[in-house]
């Protein structure tokens, strides 16, 4: 318990921001195509709380923090906040705007990604405080929770981000054949996710990724 407190102070920020803020830019960007759906329902806000799922955005990161913390190991940290609603029959171009729709909530995480990388840099170039550390933990966070969503989301599979992507992109009967996977997507993802095979595909991403922040902004850990 004396361990697990802290944990959750350096995390709770990094996942609220990383899961609302991913479902948020759905919503703008859907407006942006023409669908006002998730603007009319309030969805497009910094406010957290209408983001929040009860289970996705609190219990499950918290489960699996106290897991980690208390029991050992090295699970993928996610979550999710409640879906933004987003009417893809009204956008300009449906099949095409899909594309941008989805894509918007992982490049929000790759650019939270690298903000977090740049505190993390500033945190090891100014002169040393009592909250060097804790900014430097809570940037590492940062970087993990959203480098986590950002590939996870991007997997292939509906209806992830990336399941809509390939929707998107892939020709018209093929594309309607894909979309009908959708309602086995998340027993898929429970399944890749119990055996670890969902851990083996993401690590290599994610370890990459921040090797890649470390070597740009100059800085290892």
């Amino acid at each position: 318990m004396e361990t697990l407190i802290p944990t959750i102070a350096i995390w709770a920020l990094p996942v609220l921001l990383a899961i609302t803020l991913h479902e948020a830019a759905h919503g703008y960007v859907a407006r942006h195509f023409g669908d006002p759906t998730a603007y009319l329902a309030g969805r497009i806000t910094l406010n957290p709380f209408k983001h929040i799922d009860p289970v996705g955005t609190v219990l499950v990161p918290l489960g699996i923090l106290a897991a980690s913390t208390l029991l050992g190991g090295n699970g993928i940290l996610f979550g999710w906040a409640k879906p933004v609603p987003v009417d893809f029959g009204r956008l300009r171009n449906p099949k095409a705007d899909m594309l941008w729709v989805a894509a918007a909530g992982p490049f929000v995480n790759l650019v939270m990604a690298i903000g977090w990388a740049i505190l993390f840099k500033i945190a090891t170039t100014v002169p040393e405080t009592a909250y060097t550390l804790p900014m430097m933990r809570m940037a590492e966070a940062g970087i993990l929770i959203n480098a986590v969503l950002m590939f996870l989301n991007l997997l292939p599979i509906p209806p992830l981000d990336g399941g809509r992507i390939a929707v998107s992109l892939l020709p018209g009967k093929l594309a309607w054949q894909f979309a009908r996977l959708e309602p086995f997507g998340f027993p898929i993802l429970i399944v890749l996710l119990f055996t670890g095979i969902l851990g083996d595909i993401l690590w290599p991403l994610i370890a990459t990724f921040r090797f890649i922040l470390a070597t740009t902004l100059g800085f290892y850990g």
